[in-house]
């Protein structure tokens, strides 16, 4: 129970910081500050002179332009402002001029990298989301009909699942974005990105569902269906996929964390969502580089929001997962 409640919130969280990415992130995803690159984290500080004041940072300035060290200003302080209407639009919170707050530091271009973790995670768990839907609707489709049909539709089927499920999925993935040319609009690539891992993704859920159906199309109230001169595709989309809705949404569950690696991949590899805007994925290529990694470590946070939305996908299919366990046992 604790596991579910917390993955339910721990993605309640990740989804209304990425779906209101406007209100929530200080700067456009886009906006550089090419006097401040690679800008550490700002501190935040609530006290000043001992005592305990309104929230304030200080204007940092660039002391070693080579080894990009930066030091506190103690002479510039700028007050926080929340809920306010800036140049950028309305947001939770912003900082006066001259100074800028850069609450997970900023990138090499001086762009503030907590604004573009929560743009890219629109992409990031959009591909997800998008990808789960197509591919459980082709499985459950071509599982569903393969199972009740059997017979010559049932062999072509499987064979052709098989056949998919042959083929390395990584090569594939590189294989099919290579088809494709590079001069593609972010849209265009997410588009493209969907399509590949979704085709990559339906034939093993086929495969279940099929047996699923093998087992159901036997049961009394598809008899009485018939009976009545029900369809076929109405009894499969009307009586028998119904019964394996609580198996495709766990499965769904423990699906996704697959489409998020599948996108970051692809773009860490920078074959993916393209600059300017961001991904995770993308994102994640400014530390390939050991060295940029060690000096600035605050780079690596879109390889935590993946953690942590895998990690609440995958506890939160196990939850469901015991539950439907349970259910089965009487508990």
């Amino acid at each position: 129970m604790f596991s579910l409640k917390f993955s339910l919130s721990l993605l309640s969280l990740i989804s209304v910081l990425v779906l209101f990415a406007d209100f929530f992130a200080p700067y456009p995803y886009d906006l550089q500050n090419r006097s401040a690159p690679y800008h550490p984290p700002t501190r935040i500080h609530i006290f000043k002179d001992g005592k305990l004041t309104f929230p304030f940072v200080y204007k940092y300035e660039l002391v070693d332009p080579l080894f990009k060290v930066y030091r506190e200003d103690k002479s510039t302080a700028c007050r926080l402002k929340f809920f306010t209407k800036t140049p950028y639009g309305f947001k939770l919170f912003s900082v006066e001029e001259p100074c800028r707050v850069y609450l997970l530091g900023a990138d090499k271009l001086g762009r503030d990298v907590f604004s573009r973790l929560l743009y890219g995670g629109r992409y990031s768990l959009g591909v997800a989301l998008v990808g789960v839907i197509t591919t459980f609707f082709l499985g459950a489709l071509v599982g569903g009909i393969s199972g009740y049909f059997g017979g010559r539709v049932d062999t072509l089927l499987m064979r052709l699942v098989e056949v998919l499920m042959s083929i390395p999925a990584f090569y594939l993935l590189l294989s099919l974005r290579a088809v494709f040319p590079l001069e593609l609009s972010s849209a265009q690539v997410f588009l493209m990105i969907v399509f590949i891992l979704s085709f990559l993704g339906w034939a093993p859920l086929a495969r279940v569902v099929r047996g699923m159906v093998l087992s159901l199309r036997e049961r009394e109230f598809v008899l009485a269906a018939k009976t009545y001169g029900a369809s076929s595709l109405r009894i499969i989309f009307r009586h028998i996929l119904p019964n394996t809705y609580f198996y495709l949404i766990v499965s769904a569950t423990m699906a996704v964390p697959g489409f998020i690696l599948g996108e970051a991949s692809l773009s860490l590899l920078g074959l993916g969502i393209q600059e300017p805007q961001p991904s995770w994925g993308n994102m994640l290529s400014d530390v390939k580089n050991i060295n940029v990694l060690s000096s600035f470590p605050w780079l690596v946070s879109p390889g935590v929001a993946i953690f942590l939305t895998v990690l609440g996908f995958n506890l939160l299919g196990d939850s469901l997962l015991r539950k439907q366990r349970d259910e089965g046992q009487g508990k």
